[in-house]
């Protein structure tokens, strides 16, 4: 995987956030009411951070660096949201290796900082997310 990726653009769609809602249980009306997000802080709906943190994975997978090369998903550290996405919004994800460490002779932890940006180029997620790889050759 080179130091740093962008992945492809993603619009977030209000059936992103009602199938969230029913997957996850999470059902704040925040994210599901309209009239009461109207009175919200941010004047009308917005994502879940975790569906928004979720497409982030999905969008990294599928830009296809991590095929056949990923052993685990080994943990997140530094998740903030910064921004709300709102639905109609487009995220794209970019990651830069920042630190490799070997865990035996065929396998390392990586670990990415990684930004999600919205389509004005806002940031509206970043963490620090590491994978368990298979080492070069192995």
């Amino acid at each position: 995987m080179d130091s740093v990726t962008t992945s492809r653009g993603r619009t977030v769609t209000e059936t992103d956030i009602v199938n969230f809602a029913g997957i996850s249980g999470d059902f704040v009306e925040l994210h599901v009411n309209e009239e009461y997000a109207v009175k919200g802080p941010f004047g009308r709906r917005i994502a879940h951070g975790a569906l928004v943190f979720s497409i982030s994975t999905g969008l990294t997978v599928q830009g296809g660096q991590l095929h056949d090369t990923v052993v685990a998903f080994y943990g997140v550290d530094k998740l903030r949201f910064t921004r709300p996405v709102f639905i109609g919004d487009t995220i794209h994800v970019v990651k830069k290796v920042i630190a490799k460490e070997m865990k035996g002779a065929d396998r390392g932890v990586v670990c990415f900082e990684t930004t999600v940006l919205n389509q004005d180029n806002h940031p509206v997620l970043v963490y620090q997310d590491r994978l368990m790889m298979k080492a070069r050759g192995a």
